[in-house]
């Protein structure tokens, strides 16, 4: 029997060393600028939520791009995109600029926003099944002695935002929780200014721990009243809310 090697046809060993040394390939200029141009908009919108930007605050293209590090195309996608949300305008002469907050517009979120988490609790006390991992989830974070509750002001405020979305996601209408994330996504400026003050760091607490305790016990009347009573104080805070005080919100988080 012959023991000679058995040759590999040349085309064949020359694609497999193509497909084994070849390198990654470079993604398309278009994904890394649509990437970019993200980036640049959740950066913008994380700096208008946290004060960082607040209304009147004016910048140029140009100012964004070289303080993120990104090219004007990029910004330019992510600054239209915020326009079109509401948080920016732009003038032909003087650039772009920080919207006025429109109280009236964010009334009237939040009055949407009570329906929703009052249909909400509703069906919540409607269910026959006392068990829900959403709720027990809740228990942990909510229903604590009060030496040991957060009081950073921007992790409150983020579980306060998980809180009401829990609770309408817990209610089981998927269409009904992506509506009420929306309208979150729209007051979240003003929402946080309750939690730059300790005494409203300390009632979110008292409030939700109440709330969640007359929804588990199903006792529908209160959770709701619980539950209104609740929003509604953060809507009257709205219209005492000045530029100044958002001036002094974004000192207080500069420290």
């Amino acid at each position: 029997m012959s023991t000679r090697p058995v040759r590999r046809p040349a085309a064949a060993s020359r694609a497999r060393a193509t497909a084994t040394e070849a390198p990654p390939a470079a993604l398309p200029a278009t994904a890394v600028r649509s990437n970019l141009a993200e980036q640049a908009y959740a950066r913008l919108k994380a700096e208008i939520h946290d004060f960082l930007l607040v209304p009147g605050d004016r910048f140029s293209e140009a100012e964004i791009g070289t303080r993120l590090g990104v090219s004007r195309t990029p910004v330019r996608e992510a600054l239209f995109r915020l326009r079109n949300e509401g948080f920016l305008e732009v003038e032909s002469k003087s650039g772009w600029y920080v919207r006025p907050i429109d109280f009236d517009k964010l009334e009237q979120l939040y009055d949407l926003r009570v329906l929703l988490e009052l249909a909400s609790v509703a069906k919540l006390c409607a269910r026959a099944d006392d068990s829900s991992p959403e709720l027990d989830a809740l228990k942990k974070t909510w229903l604590l002695p009060a030496a040991e509750r957060l009081t950073d002001g921007r992790e409150v405020g983020a579980l306060d935002e998980q809180f009401h979305a829990t609770l309408v996601r817990a209610a089981g209408n998927a269409e009904i929780a992506r509506v009420h994330w929306d309208v979150t996504e729209r007051i979240r400026i003003i929402r946080r200014l309750d939690f730059t003050r300790g005494d409203r760091i300390d009632a979110t607490y008292t409030e939700h721990a109440k709330i969640l305790r007359a929804v588990m016990q199903r006792k529908l009347d209160q959770a709701q009243l619980l539950l209104r009573s609740h929003v509604e104080q953060s809507k009257s805070e709205v219209r005492k809310i000045t530029l100044a005080m958002l001036q002094q919100a974004r000192a207080q988080l500069a420290r």
